[in-house]
């Protein structure tokens, strides 16, 4: 007897939980996503395309998230013409994303905690080139927009190419592991 208590009331909590929580998707066309990589001699900065993504929220308190990034449609915005081509290319070969056999890459929210007013702290499961690591950002949510910050370290993800954690001697051609992600969302109901 106490074990179905037990059940009806768990199952009831669940279910609770459940019809709370309220899933708004996020407008692709109107969110960005900007990125920022650094060398010794300077950085390049530009933007990729979110391809789907949905937060997750109880009451007014985001809970979860998920998001799937279009590869492919990563840009540099702070060169023209050739060194555009020419970075743009090398991004998304094999030496970096490797967007031929990984054109999007996706992230998991699965922890969420309140740090402030409209602040959260989040851990999820950031996949790059089919390797998945956790990752932490900073999320704040105004309304139907959110912005979010993290750092990705690309040696987790298997990215080597002029990385001083895989080679010696790379002098002024080092690029730092850590780039920086800034995350403009808007969204709306389901």
């Amino acid at each position: 007897m106490k074990n179905r208590l037990f059940l009806a009331v768990f199952a009831t909590v669940l279910t609770f939980g459940t019809i709370n929580a309220q899933q708004k998707t996020v407008n692709t066309e109107t969110s960005t996503v900007t990125w920022k990589g650094y060398k010794v001699t300077g950085s390049h900065t530009g933007t990729v395309n979110l391809k789907e993504g949905t937060l997750a929220f109880d009451g007014d308190k985001l809970s979860g998230g998920q998001f799937t990034i279009d590869m492919t449609s990563l840009v540099s915005t702070d060169l023209e013409g050739e060194y555009k081509g020419k970075l743009e290319g090398h991004l998304k070969s094999d030496d970096f994303f490797g967007i031929a056999n990984n054109p999007t890459s996706t992230l998991v929210f699965n922890k969420v905690e309140a740090s402030g007013k409209n602040s959260y702290k989040v851990t999820g499961d950031l996949t790059i080139k089919g390797k998945t690591n956790p990752i932490s950002l900073d999320v704040s949510v105004y309304g139907s927009k959110a912005t979010a910050t993290m750092k990705v370290d690309r040696a987790k993800y298997d990215i080597k190419y002029g990385s001083g954690s895989f080679f010696d001697n790379l002098g002024n051609k080092t690029i730092y592991d850590e780039f920086d992600l800034v995350v403009d969302l808007e969204f709306s109901d389901l």
